[in-house]
C-alpha cells in the first residue's frame, strides 16, 4: 500500500473543545480498561471461573489495543477522523454494555477485545487530532488535556470500582462506564470537527517514519522509560511491604500521593513540552529514575517511601504528553504514524515491564526492580533529551 497525496483542505478553527472532548474519551476508555482490577473475585464467581481466568480480561484489551493503535491508520486511510474517533467511543460503549449483559466468560473477552481497539485505536489518533485543533506551539498543552483523561482514570477507576462494586455488583460497574463513553461521545459530536487525512496512510508510510533514525532510537528510548517504570509500578506493593513494613491503609495512602502527584506532572508537562521540549524529555523521565531509586535507597524509612512515591509519580504524569510532544516535533508529517507506533510501544512496555518486574521478584527480590527500572528510565531521559526534533513555526501543517 502507498501513501498518496491529497489536496490539502483548510486547517480546522482551533477549538479547545474539541481538546476536551478528546481528554473526555480517553478518560471513558481508560476507566473502562481498568475496572476489572478491582472488579475480578465478583467476576469470577459470578461466571464460575477462576479469577485467573478473569484476569485475561485485561490482557485481551492490551494485546488489541497495541494491534489497534498500530494500524488503526492503515485500515481507515480515507476516513473522516471525526467519524473514526466517534466511532471507537461507540466500540468503547459498546464493550461495556456488552460486558454488564455477558453470560460467559468467552462472550466477556470478546467484548474487552472491542474495548482494546477502542483503546488503542483512539489514544493513537488522538495527537494528529489535537494538532489539528490548535495551533502547532500549543500542541503540549492540548496533550496535556487529552492525557488528563489518562491520569484521572488511572487514579480513580480501581477504587471507583471496587466502591460502586460493592453496592450495585460488578455488572453495573460496567453500565456506570458505558454511561460515561456516552457522555463523552455526545460531546465530540457537538465539538469535533470534519477532518479528512491530507496524507492517504499506508504501510509505507508506516515504514517510512521507522526508516527514521532519529525515530527508533527514540522509540528505544520510550520502551526504557515505561518499560522501567512498569517493572517497579507492577510490583509496588511487594517492594514498599519489603522495605519499609508499611500496612495496607499507609500503602492505600502511598498510592493516592503517587495520583495526586502524577495529576500534577500531567498539567505542568504540557506547557513545558511547547516551551523547552528538550527539558521535558529529560526531566519527567528522569524523575520517575530518581524517584525508583529514592524509595530503594530510603525505603527503610515510611516517609522516605511517601518522598519516593510523589517523585515517581509527579515524573510519570509527564511521560505521555512529553513521548508524544516528542514523536510530533520528530515526525510532524507523519503525525498519525509517529502517534500509533508511540502508543504501540508503550502498550509493549507495560507488559515487558511487568514480565521483567516479575523475574526479578521472584529472582534477586523487590528491591531489583527499583534498580532496574530507574536505571533504564534515566537512561531513556539521556536518550530521548540528546535527539534532535524541529521546532513547530505557526505555518506548520500537521499531518500533511
Amino acid at each position: 500500500m502507498s501513501s498518496l497525496t491529497t489536496s490539502a483542505p483548510a486547517k480546522p478553527k482551533t477549538s479547545w473543545a474539541g481538546v476536551v472532548s478528546l481528554g473526555l474519551g480517553i478518560f471513558a476508555i481508560v476507566m473502562s480498561e481498568f475496572l476489572p482490577a478491582s472488579l475480578l473475585p465478583h467476576i469470577a464467581g459470578d461466571l464460575g471461573v477462576t479469577v485467573g481466568a478473569a484476569g485475561q480480561s485485561v490482557t485481551v484489551t492490551a494485546a488489541a489495543a497495541v494491534f489497534s493503535a498500530l494500524l488503526i491508520a492503515v485500515v481507515l486511510p480515507r476516513a473522516d477522523r471525526r467519524r473514526v474517533m466517534i466511532g471507537l467511543t461507540a466500540f468503547a460503549i459498546a464493550s461495556n454494555i456488552m460486558v454488564a449483559l455477558a453470560p460467559n466468560l468467552f462472550l466477556l473477552l470478546s467484548a474487552r477485545l472491542l474495548l482494546g481497539i477502542a483503546l488503542g485505536g483512539f489514544w493513537a489518533m488522538a495527537t494528529a487530532m489535537a494538532a489539528h485543533l490548535v495551533p502547532p506551539d500549543h500542541l503540549g498543552r492540548a496533550l496535556t488535556v487529552v492525557n488528563a483523561g489518562v491520569a484521572l482514570a488511572t487514579v480513580a477507576a480501581v477504587p471507583l470500582g471496587a466502591w460502586l462494586g460493592e453496592i450495585w455488583g460488578w455488572r453495573a460497574v460496567f453500565v456506570v462506564a458505558a454511561v460515561v463513553g456516552a457522555l463523552a461521545l455526545g460531546v465530540q459530536a457537538a465539538t469535533l470537527p470534519h477532518i479528512m487525512p491530507t496524507v492517504v496512510s499506508g504501510l509505507r508510510a508506516l515504514g517510512s517514519t521507522l526508516r527514521s533514525g532519529v525515530v527508533v532510537v527514540g522509540l528505544i528510548a520510550v520502551l526504557l522509560v515505561f518499560g522501567g517504570h512498569f517493572s517497579g509500578f507492577t510490583y509496588i506493593r511487594p517492594t514498599a511491604e519489603s522495605l519499609s513494613g508499611i500496612d495496607a491503609g499507609g500503602l492505600a495512602l502511598l498510592l493516592l500521593v503517587f495520583g495526586a502527584a502524577s495529576v500534577l506532572g500531567t498539567v505542568i508537562s504540557g506547557p513545558l513540552a511547547d516551551s523547552a521540549l528538550r527539558a521535558a524529555v529529560l526531566v519527567f523521565p528522569s524523575v520517575v529514575g530518581i524517584g525508583m531509586l529514592t524509595m530503594l535507597l530510603t525505603g527503610g524509612s515510611v516517609l522516605g517511601c511517601f518522598i519516593a512515591a510523589g517523585l515517581w509519580g509527579f515524573g510519570f504524569g509527564g511521560l505521555p504528553t512529553s513521548v508524544l510532544s516528542w514523536g510530533a516535533r520528530a515526525q510532524p508529517d507523519r503525525l498519525e504514524q509517529i502517534g500509533a507506533l508511540v502508543v504501540t510501544v508503550c502498550n509493549i512496555a507495560i507488559a515487558l515491564g511487568a514480565v521483567v518486574g516479575g523475574v526479578l521478584v521472584d529472582g534477586p527480590g523487590a528491591s531489583a526492580t527499583l534498580i532496574v527500572g530507574g536505571t533504564a528510565a534515566l537512561l531513556g531521559a539521556v536518550i530521548l533529551t540528546s535527539l534532535r526534533t524541529t521546532r513547530p513555526g505557526p505555518e506548520q501543517i500537521q499531518d500533511r
